[in-house]
């Protein structure tokens, strides 16, 4: 039996990461979620800096889930990281904001972002969105190698 994959929820809004482990839970999606909080800690745990640098607690998650709009470093800061690191460059990374401009989903997928999409606004489109992503990110899809 396959383990439950592993989420990094990138998100500064606590209403919203609520909201998102409430609908992983509705949903019945055992997926062990590990938060952080901004774009630093984002990138220590992806890192395996400060707080996370034992692998055997904070191993690398399968996908990550990213807001864009955070204070210090942004989300696109993070994804840029992510994909200009040869260790790091083919984890997945689903950009997760509240942003409709054609600049920010123009930027995100330069940077290498492997979907985009918006937040909606009520809890039942949002289990919708969290059961596709579960469908195909972490059922259908086949995850590239990470060596």
């Amino acid at each position: 039996m396959m383990r439950p994959a592993s989420i990094l929820l990138v998100e500064d809004n606590p209403m919203d990461v609520e909201l998102i482990i409430d609908a992983f839970k509705e949903a019945r999606l055992g997926n062990k979620i590990q938060v952080a909080k901004n774009g630093k800690e984002a990138l220590d745990f992806l890192f395996g800096k400060g707080d996370y640098t034992d692998r055997s607690q904070h191993p690398l998650p399968d996908i990550v889930l990213l807001d864009l709009k955070m204070p210090g470093i942004d989300g696109h800061e993070v994804l840029r990281q992510i994909k200009s690191t040869e260790k790091l460059k083919r984890l997945p990374v689903i950009i997760l904001t509240s942003s409709r401009d054609e600049g920010d989903r123009a930027m995100s997928y330069d940077n290498g972002a492997n979907s985009y999409l918006v937040k909606p606004v009520s809890f039942d489109d949002f289990l919708k969105v969290v059961k596709t992503v579960s469908d195909y990110w972490l059922t259908l899809n086949i995850e590239p190698p990470m060596d």
